[in-house]
């Protein structure tokens, strides 16, 4: 069984979707290919001979149905009735990896994989029972809005998703360029919920860039894993090594992850060979290496990355570090340790199962889920990276006290303006800042934070967080390269 289409992981930069669809995947083909020859356990076991439903299982389903249809005070739609079912035998497993995608939402799913889409691009999993971010895409109205890793979504449009479906979740958020979504959003350290407005956009298919620094260090910034990033990588990489780069810098920042053979393939120039990349452990603990094939490089490689590297992210990270010498900087990763495979045959109704099929380890064995792999050198953001926008509910203005203020001081200060607190006190000294930066914007000078005041703050910030010149953690990434560098 293969995907379908030219682009496995980039369709969570087109809309959110539940991380099943995309974090990490692999068909039954690739599997038998890269492990030897032989389908691992975890694919072969729908053939084992208990397999299927018993007779009297069978018998049992048939009656509940029986009683729906003859004893219900309502007429009941009986695709639905089955679809419900099959949704509550994968919510049985307790996996938020695994899910039952109605017929609809499999076509979205496939439209997603072969064409061109919009959304607020940002992908999310069902955690603890809440609806929770793994990362949004770089460039996607979900960064710009200030949307996080490990925000929880508490409601969509005013609807609230408390016992919603990962997948139901996802169609509420759903819809055409220029529509707005509005979102309410739980975030740790923040005691109000965050209200943010997105307006839907095409979203960036380009998952590789890369640059070359006077110093010599490179640095190739991978933010998904598509089908095709491994050749845009390996284009990359060559370019910039025919310009004598000296060290590297690979940044996986926000990446949540794509297609394992690709993964592979990025990974494996950097890895002697004879050398594991990734291990896969089947249902019965059998365990197959993907062995590289490559040559390793002399140059000194670090890998950035963050909490919103998840999957095939970590895959690189921990494959670099254990096997090709690289070094970790930034923050511990998602922990996302499962490989995904899609059935869209079996019930023949265009609708789709995409089920667990294994675990992944790194060369090690060492299996990150739910733990993350920690960096060498911790480089935690700023407090500008992660602190709320602005509500743009009402107007902000001194001698008042909110969360709004508290962020706005935060900006404020990021932006090189002075203020004397940060506790969401709007004090003399926040108004005489915004004062200053009315003036310097052409905005009216009233010293109050309005909606275009607000805007405008928020627009500067987003300049100076893409500023490679005043990102913190890369800054310290390439720090770590040119100590290794041979003279």
């Amino acid at each position: 069984m293969q995907f379908k289409g030219r682009t496995v992981a980039a369709f969570i930069s087109l809309t959110i979707v539940a991380s099943v669809l995309v974090t990490l995947m692999v068909t039954d083909r690739w599997i038998a290919l890269e492990s030897g020859g032989t389908t691992s356990g975890a694919v072969a076991s729908d053939t084992k001979e208990k397999a299927g439903l018993s007779s009297r299982e069978i018998s049992k389903l048939n009656a509940i149905v029986q009683l729906i249809e003859t004893k219900y005070f309502r007429e009941v739609d009986r695709s639905k009735v089955v679809d419900g079912a099959i949704n509550g035998m994968m919510l049985a497993l307790g996996d938020p990896y695994s899910v039952y995608m109605e017929k609809e939402t499999a076509k979205h799913f496939s439209e997603s994989i072969e064409g061109s889409f919009t959304g607020i691009g940002a992908e999310v999993t069902l955690q603890n029972g809440s609806i929770t971010v793994i990362s949004p895409i770089k460039g996607s109205p979900a960064e710009k809005a200030g949307v996080l890793a490990k925000d929880v979504l508490l409601s969509v449009n005013g609807e609230k998703l408390d016992g919603v479906t990962l997948n139901d979740a996802v169609a509420k958020i759903r819809g055409p360029k220029g529509t707005k979504v509005k979102l309410s959003i739980k975030r740790a350290g923040v005691s109000d919920p965050i209200h943010l407005v997105l307006v839907r956009d095409d979203i960036d298919f380009e998952t590789v860039y890369a640059n070359l620094r006077s110093d010599g260090v490179g640095v190739i910034e991978i933010r998904q894993f598509s089908l095709n990033t491994g050749e845009r990588f390996t284009e990359e990489l060559e370019r910039l090594e025919k310009q004598g780069m000296k060290g590297l810098v690979i940044d996986v920042r926000n990446n949540p992850g794509g297609v394992l053979p690709i993964v592979v393939s990025v990974a494996q120039p950097f890895i002697a060979e004879g050398q594991p990349i990734v291990q896969v452990e089947d249902r019965t603990g059998q365990r197959e290496k993907t062995m590289s094939k490559g040559k390793g490089k002399s140059y000194p490689v670090a890998v950035l990355m963050n909490k919103g590297s998840a999957s095939a992210s970590e895959v690189l990270a921990g494959a670099l570090k254990e096997a090709g010498h690289a070094v970790l900087v930034g923050e511990t990763t998602f922990g996302k340790g499962t490989v995904q495979v899609s059935y869209d045959k079996v019930t023949g109704d265009g609708s789709l199962v995409k089920m667990t099929i294994a675990k992944w380890l790194t060369p090690l064995g060492n299996w990150v889920h739910e733990k993350g792999l920690k960096p060498d050198v911790e480089v935690l953001p700023p407090d500008y990276y992660t602190v709320a926008r602005l509500s743009k509910a009402k107007t902000l203005e001194r001698d008042t006290i909110s969360e709004d203020t508290r962020s706005l001081q935060v900006m404020l200060v990021a932006l090189g303006y002075e203020v004397d607190r940060k506790d969401g006190y709007f004090s003399a000294k926040t108004e005489s800042s915004v004062r200053a930066f009315q003036t310097k914007e052409k905005l009216p000078v009233t010293g109050k934070v309005d909606k275009a005041t607000a805007e405008k703050i928020e627009e500067q910030l987003i300049v100076r967080i893409r500023d490679q010149d005043s990102d913190e953690q890369l800054i310290k990434a390439v720090s770590v390269v040119r100590e290794k560098i041979k003279p």
